[in-house]
């Protein structure tokens, strides 16, 4: 089975129904049906519980979590060596640092990283990338 990691991004653009929203759906659709393995770094959740909380509110963003909760998405500690990771991607490149764990828990796991974050260019050429846009 396939691994895709995605990244808080992704998931908002679905959730709010952005643009490349179909993209995320179909991506989820193929974990439903055991085709892709759908990993998402835990800084990365609670990225999307925060910004749902400051946009919506903490009723809103607790239902956002309960529906994560819901799709087959495993979500990845952070342990040390993706820390670790995550912080050299963060001294080598203007990468904001949240978004440093789903690039590297997509390099680790040797897995395409599914955003709608247009910041991600900059590491463009170290991983697999897949556009929500």
């Amino acid at each position: 089975m396939k691994r895709v990691v995605l990244d808080s991004s992704a998931l908002l653009t679905l959730f709010h129904n952005r643009p490349g929203a179909a993209k995320v759906e179909e991506v989820i659709q193929l974990a439903i049906g055991q085709k892709r393995e759908l990993l998402l770094c835990v800084v990365n959740w609670g990225e999307i519980f925060y910004a749902v909380w400051r946009d919506k509110g903490p009723g809103h963003a607790h239902h956002i979590l309960a529906k994560i909760a819901q799709l087959p998405i495993a979500v990845v500690p952070a342990d040390a060596e993706l820390t670790r990771r995550a912080a050299e991607l963060k001294a080598n490149h203007r990468l904001p640092y949240v978004d440093c764990f789903a690039a590297a828990l997509a390099i680790l796991r040797k897995a395409p990283l599914i955003t709608s974050d247009a910041d991600f260019a900059v590491i463009a050429k170290q991983l697999s990338i897949v556009w929500a846009t």
